[in-house]
């Protein structure tokens, strides 16, 4: 097994956030990793009461949520503080967020239930458990996308602006502005 590592001093956590190889380890990761799951439980909780009050919760628990951006529980996050989310946007039940990199979702954008943004990146060749590394690439969402029920976003993805991404698509690849995409793996089928 090679050794990645060789010469570079930086914990974990450091070479994660820079978009390197990392294994996901580290102690202060752990830590942030549980106070997302804290928060994101006492959002759920605090929703069914007092949606309002909950938002203070969850400008809390992301790096950013913009003015009438609503999100419906349950949501899952790795950090939830590497997540950016537009003014006005309506983010339906179960968005799944691993937020390893940044996660941008931009203005008045539309999201359905189920959704999956995800960060994070593996290797292809077979490691030892103890072992495994990862990587992380950004996923950026321009302003008003459309992403329907089930549509999975994969790393380093960027939808651009004003598209739709069809329900159970798997977004593979960037997606142009103006596009509607569908599919698995999506691809533009028609400009809008």
């Amino acid at each position: 097994m090679a050794d990645y590592f060789a010469g570079d001093p930086r914990t974990n956590r450091e070479r994660m956030l820079a978009g390197d190889l990392y294994i996901s380890d580290d102690p202060e990761s752990a830590k942030e990793s549980q106070r997302a799951v804290v928060l994101q439980s006492k959002y759920a909780a605090a929703y069914v009461e007092d949606p309002d009050g909950a938002r203070l919760i969850l400008e809390e628990l992301l790096g950013s949520l913009g003015d009438e951006a609503h999100i419906k529980p349950p949501l899952y996050v790795d950090y939830g503080t590497y997540i950016t989310v537009g003014a006005r946007t309506f983010i339906n039940y179960n968005l799944t967020a691993l937020d390893v990199a940044p996660i941008t979702i931009g203005e008045d954008c539309q999201i359905g239930p189920n959704v999956q943004l995800l960060t994070p990146t593996h290797p292809v060749e077979p490691q030892p458990r103890r072992d495994r590394l990862e990587a992380a690439e950004p996923i950026t969402i321009g302003d008003n996308v459309w992403l329907g029920g089930g549509a999975i976003v994969l790393p380093g993805v960027s939808i651009g602006d004003n598209s739709v991404i069809g329900a159970g698509a798997v977004v593979t690849k960037d997606i142009p502005a103006n596009s509607l995409a569908v599919g698995n793996p999506a691809r533009v089928i028609r400009e809008i």
